[in-house]
């Protein structure tokens, strides 16, 4: 008979102190920190001046701040529909009993999440270019030509055009997560309704969704997480442009508290990003929640 290990208090509080502590002080510690300097204002230097709520004020009477995120929203949407929609589909086909080398196409769905971000905005950024980009040369080989564009350059298009790498990225990651929760379901269930005349379609409505909706959960809490803090691509990618039609909050807390050395302000939108994101996830997962009880009730 096996002897269960069970290690005594101390041991388990020595193993948890390191992890603890540098999470504390990689998560905890700058966000107090920001929230104290929020209530400053401070350009960086050794010199501070407490001016309370004035950072706060000025940002909610900040257009810009606000612009951008309206755009953060625009890129969660975009990209709870795009990322964890287009992966559920995927996922659904190549479970399919028709598709071969299941391996290969899980392997190549995730590799691009592999990629930094800079990498991947660098991709794009070469396949909108204008003169070498894959886009416009097709359109010139078509015939279109009066259909090139200096894509980045649209105010109207931008936000559409950043938003399609974040999901090329992130398809494959989300398959994987979502894969391992179809996984766990018992085959019988599938047989069972395959003998009952279900399609693929139905099976995967009324009995995949229900049965994996906390996975969901997880998938719609990262996506949300992920977007409501995106920076690297659109960096490398517009830099916020043309003017702010790309502007999302992390970059504009960079471009205020490094471009414009205002750190009482770029904390005080720091902040705010916190918060507002909180609140997106908080909502969208009581949403969610509610939907899935009045399903199934």
């Amino acid at each position: 008979m096996l002897k269960t290990i069970k290690p005594k208090g101390w041991v388990i509080f020595l193993y948890l102190l390191v992890p603890v502590a540098a999470f504390v002080f990689t998560v905890f510690v700058p966000l107090i920190t920001a929230f104290v300097y929020s209530f400053y204002e401070w350009k960086g230097g050794p010199n501070k001046t407490f001016i309370g709520l004035d950072n706060y004020v000025t940002l909610f009477k900040d257009g810009v701040f606000w612009q951008s995120f309206g755009h953060n929203i625009y890129l969660v949407i975009a990209c709870i529909i795009g990322q964890i929609g287009i992966a559920f589909v995927l996922v659904m086909v190549i479970n399919s009993k028709y598709v071969k080398f299941k391996t290969i196409h899980r392997t190549f769905g995730f590799f691009p999440s592999t990629i930094a971000a800079v990498c991947i905005g660098l991709i794009w950024n070469m396949i909108y270019h204008y003169q070498y980009g894959i886009i416009n040369w097709f359109l010139k080989l078509i015939g279109r030509e009066d259909l090139c564009k200096v894509w980045l350059n649209e105010p109207n298009l931008v936000m559409l055009l950043v938003c399609i790498p974040l999901i090329w990225q992130y398809i494959g990651y989300y398959m994987v997560i979502i894969m391992s929760a179809i996984a766990s379901i018992d085959t019988e269930i599938f047989e069972s309704s395959e003998i009952d005349g279900a399609n693929s379609f139905q099976r995967a409505i009324y009995i995949v969704l229900p049965l994996i909706k906390n996975t969901l959960l997880v998938c719609l809490t990262l996506c949300i997480a992920g977007n409501m803090k995106a920076f690297d691509n659109i960096y490398v990618m517009t830099k916020g442009g043309p003017g702010t039609s790309s502007m999302v909050m992390a970059m504009y807390g960079y471009q205020i508290s490094f471009s414009q050395s205002n750190m009482g302000y770029g904390s005080c939108i720091s902040v705010a990003i916190f918060v507002l994101s909180l609140l997106v996830i908080g909502g969208s997962q009581g949403l969610l929640k509610r939907l899935m009880r009045e399903k199934e009730d």
